[in-house]
């Protein structure tokens, strides 16, 4: 399985001040964007000029795990060279006025180094490795490589912390019980077509309020109570803080 953090389950009510509003973010690619990490998939179908099926799904990992391996570490060396950008520091300032929980759909440590504290990793984390022969053996990345040779305690190769696609998302089930807690929901950085992320959004209350903030339209079907505001991540949140929250 995969976990935010630990091999502990999320208990949400350990996480909230009842004296705050509990404010639920689901943040994608486009927060990340701004510190100069590449979108997942760009308009060409590709991701950092690699085809997402040649490195990003566990057939990929066995036909050429060294290919994969090369990607993800070249990957995480862009994360960590990163900053947190002005949306990410804004996140974690909403702190003082909210209970802030954040759902990512990114695999960057960007909200934590911005200093947020509540944060659900849905796709996994590059600063850590898995063993591929149990899966719940997760580890913190040793330098920025993860090379083959690399072995876990069973003896078995270590592959990246990442949920690629046609693998379950196990954290989905958490995310939901947040997004069904949120007095508030702001969709930031994500054009709401990467499912089960994107299926997020029936969970919560059509009468609660809902931001989603896209330089790109987006139509959010049967939420009714829901603004708008397109605009690049940090823009979008300075109008959000300024007009809204």
């Amino acid at each position: 399985m995969f976990y935010c953090f630990s091999k502990q389950s999320v208990n949400i009510s350990n996480m909230t001040d009842k004296n705050k509003s509990h404010l639920v973010v689901l943040s994608g690619a486009g927060i990340s964007a701004e510190s100069g990490l590449k979108t997942f998939r760009d308009s060409d179908g590709l991701w950092e000029g690699y085809s997402v099926e040649d490195v990003a799904t566990p057939e990929a990992f066995l036909r050429n795990p060294l290919r994969v391996l090369k990607f993800y570490n070249e990957r995480r060396k862009a994360a960590i060279d990163a900053r947190p950008n002005e949306a990410h520091l804004m996140l974690a300032a909403l702190e003082e006025k909210y209970t802030v929980s954040i759902i990512t759909q990114n695999v960057d440590d960007l909200h934590e180094r911005a200093g947020s504290t509540s944060i659900l990793h849905l796709h996994g984390l590059l600063n850590k490795s898995q063993s591929i022969k149990n899966p719940s053996l997760i580890y913190d990345v040793k330098g920025t490589e993860i090379n083959m040779g690399d072995l876990c305690e069973l003896g078995s190769q270590l592959r990246p912390f990442i949920v690629w696609f046609g693998e379950d998302v196990p954290m989905i089930t958490e995310a939901v019980k947040w997004v069904q807690k949120a007095d508030i929901l702001l969709v930031i950085g994500t054009s709401l077509q990467v499912y089960p992320a994107a299926g997020l959004l029936k969970y919560f209350p059509s009468f609660k309020p809902l931001y989603v903030i896209d330089p790109k339209p987006i139509h959010v079907l049967d939420k009714p109570n829901y603004t708008q505001i397109n605009e690049i991540a940090s823009k979008g949140m300075n109008i959000l803080v300024k007009k809204y929250l």
